[in-house]
């Protein structure tokens, strides 16, 4: 059942993932130069995922997507081809090449893309494949969790953890409807392609 938890945690780690390529602060490293607080005062709260920058998506980025896959996928599977090894010198180089040729201004307009794509993805009930919102399918999930007898207690708690986690901090609603009806005329080779990347 995590696996149903997986597209709004795909949003959120390739959200993670833009901001990091994208837009590397020093904010970290200068919280972590800064003297330690005193103990009494309170820890800040949880930081909230980045927000999705989001456009309207056209039937040409969503087949370079799709087309572009197993280029990705390559540059992945080379790059944790060694377990503790370290990232391969210019990696940003190589996924920027590899964005460039289908036709993205760069690996950060490919990510933005396919940000925009899980967002929507993440609304989509997967029985009826139609759209109905992320916090309806996390519900429905949630549901499905809670009447499952199979899950061992574990696994179903983990999964209750992940779920009610995820309805704490919802994914933005999406800014373009039109994007709705694009992904669901993809739909199915866009689930293909997230049950490939598992």
């Amino acid at each position: 059942m995590r696996d149903a938890v997986r597209p709004i945690a795909a949003l959120t780690a390739a959200a993670a993932l833009l901001l990091a390529v994208v837009a590397p602060s020093g904010s970290a490293f200068d919280q972590a130069k800064q003297p330690s607080a005193p103990a009494k005062q309170a820890a800040p709260a949880p930081a909230q995922p980045p927000e999705v920058k989001q456009i309207a998506l056209t039937d040409k980025q969503i087949e370079s997507i799709l087309a572009s896959q197993k280029d990705f996928d390559a540059l992945s599977d080379q790059a944790s081809a060694k377990p503790g090894a370290k990232e391969p010198p210019n990696m940003l180089a190589k996924l920027d090449e590899v964005a460039k040729k289908y036709g993205f201004a760069n690996y950060a307009d490919y990510a933005i893309v396919q940000s925009n794509i899980e967002l929507v993805m993440g609304g989509f009930d997967p029985k009826t494949k139609t759209y109905v919102g992320s916090e309806a399918v996390l519900k429905q999930q949630l549901a499905e969790v809670q009447a499952d007898k199979k899950m061992s207690a574990e696994d179903k708690k983990d999964a209750l953890a992940d779920i009610n986690e995820a309805l704490k901090s919802p994914p933005p609603a999406v800014a373009f409807k039109s994007n709705i009806d694009l992904v669901g005329k993809y739909y199915d080779k866009l689930v293909a392609l997230m049950q490939d990347d598992e």
